[in-house]
């Protein structure tokens, strides 16, 4: 989880990304990335826009569920998986959302 371009760009050098795409896409308030690296590990990167501070605790849970969701769909098409059970996907989401809302809390805290 990413909260300024700062650290998109430590994250990219940690992973050792040499492109560095816009950490946030335009108009967007958040943005997910995904990259392989290193023999074939598939690597998401989330990235709040500055301007999500301002926003609801609801409204940011919000935004974290729906980039939970693409992660959850790249990671299916990454592991071929084109039609998962409703249950699994619910908890794969849940857990991704859990891991991001998580994260974000600890940094505002």
């Amino acid at each position: 989880l990413c909260l300024s371009a700062r650290e998109f760009s430590s994250a990219l050098a940690h992973i050792k990304v040499a492109a560095i795409p816009e950490w946030v896409g335009r108009g967007a308030d958040a943005t997910t990335h995904f990259f392989e690296h290193a023999e074939h590990k598939l690597c998401a990167i989330v990235c709040l826009s500055e301007s999500c501070r301002g926003r609801s605790a609801v409204e940011v849970a919000g935004l974290l569920v729906h980039e939970a969701v693409h992660v959850w769909q790249h990671h299916a098409r990454d592991i071929g998986e084109s039609h998962p059970g409703d249950e699994q996907e619910a908890y794969a989401i849940q857990h991704i959302a859990q891991e991001l809302m998580t994260e974000f809390a600890r940094r505002m805290s």
